[in-house]
């Protein structure tokens, strides 16, 4: 299926290319004899030779601030992490993975209860803005470069926020964590691909959206994964109390609400 990129392109005669690997389509970037690329959303490291293509290097829009958060999830791990700000960087690429020099950066807040569908779309807007100015200031010969290093972020920050595809053991929920945590875990895979948590007996659920909640003394020995009312909220035993589910997707059903999956949850596990 045609991206939204690619239909919008198409919509308004820009040639598209789709090449499967970068190097074989060499002679055709070449051929475009583009002054400058720019750089989006590709999960890549682009080869050094075809950096080399055109005169003036190629922009890349990433959205966090860099040094902080490079590589291939910055958006989901910047909420896992429980960040309270993150932002666009403008840089200019070198074959490093998002090592360049940076050209722009903005900072913005990051809600906590925003979710990374909500900060992917947010970003996406304000990464576009970021770049058009950047583009703009390349143009007059204002714009400036600013080595990674030069950036007075500890290398160890740096270090500890390098960024990875997520694979499906980063989705499983601890219960044993913290519920903020927890409920930080949810927020960075919403909408998708989703956290996932064995609960009650082993049923293992999707989670679409949680909340920290206070713990019932009456629950206070259960131990993480323990599911049970409190009021008309259902709740699941974390490490230090308990998280709220506002939407969940059980084995082989629709979502639903927390309240509706826990009450026939219960009902059929009565003892």
């Amino acid at each position: 299926m045609p991206t939204p990129v690619r239909e919008a392109a198409e919509a308004l005669g820009i040639r598209v290319l789709t090449p499967e690997k970068l190097r074989p389509a060499i002679d055709e970037l070449r051929a475009l004899q583009a002054d400058l690329f720019v750089v989006a959303s590709y999960g890549k490291i682009l080869p050094q030779a075809v950096l080399e293509l055109a005169p003036h290097g190629a922009f890349n829009v990433h959205p966090s601030l860099l040094p902080l958060y490079r590589g291939a999830t910055p958006l989901q791990s910047a909420i896992r992490d429980g960040r309270t700000e993150t932002g666009t960087t403008i840089i200019m690429m070198d074959a490093g993975m998002d090592t360049g020099d940076v050209l722009l950066q903005e900072t913005t807040g990051l809600g906590p209860d925003e979710t990374y569908g909500t900060l992917h779309d947010r970003l996406a807007v304000r990464g576009a803005a970021l770049l058009l100015r950047a583009l703009d200031q390349f143009e007059v010969g204002t714009l400036l470069r600013t080595p990674q290093d030069g950036m007075h972020v500890p290398l160890a920050d740096i270090t500890a926020t390098v960024t990875h595809p997520i694979s499906k053991d980063d989705t499983l929920i601890d219960w044993s964590r913290t519920s903020r945590a927890i409920v930080d875990l949810v927020r960075s895979l919403a909408p998708k691909p989703g956290a996932r948590g064995a609960i009650g007996t082993g049923v293992i659920a999707k989670f679409g959206a949680l909340h920290a909640a206070g713990l019932p003394d009456a629950e206070r020995s259960a131990s993480p994964g323990t599911l049970f009312f409190a009021g008309s909220d259902a709740l699941v035993r974390t490490g230090d109390g308990a998280v709220a589910i506002d939407r969940i997707v059980p084995p082989n059903r629709s979502e639903m609400s927390g309240r509706d999956f826990a009450r026939s949850y219960l009902a059929a596990h009565k003892s």
